[in-house]
């Protein structure tokens, strides 16, 4: 791994740490989490109280993984399922947790899909 890649990992474990100050998940407002990669795009509604994942959507799952999987068009069919997920596991409003990354293109995406899904944030 080059110097600037892991650089690059520390400052956005470092914005992680960060946001996770402030943003904690409850049992009656779950933390939705994102985490994105050059290849997939994953989201988890978590209650940190429990340590439990209520709903989760990823490109990793094998109806999603036949089209692409690493852009915006995927983030929005990701952010749709963990909207719906979440909606049909009792959850309605939620906390966002960007997890260090910038709120753009693909993480934006999947934001905007899980809202129109149902879910308030």
């Amino acid at each position: 791994m080059s110097r600037s890649t892991k650089h690059k990992q520390q400052l956005r474990a470092r914005r992680h740490f960060r946001v996770r100050k402030k943003v904690q998940g409850t049992a009656d407002r779950p933390r939705l989490a994102v985490f994105r990669s050059n290849k997939h795009i994953t989201a988890q509604v978590i209650d940190d109280a429990t340590g439990r994942t209520l709903a989760a959507a990823s490109t990793i799952e094998s109806d999603l993984r036949s089209s692409a999987t690493g852009n915006r068009d995927a983030a929005t069919t990701v952010g749709r399922l963990v909207g719906e997920r979440a909606k049909a596991a009792g959850v309605a409003k939620v906390v966002f947790d960007r997890g260090g990354f910038q709120y753009h293109g693909r993480v934006a995406a999947l934001a905007d899909a899980a809202r129109e899904a149902g879910l308030e944030f």
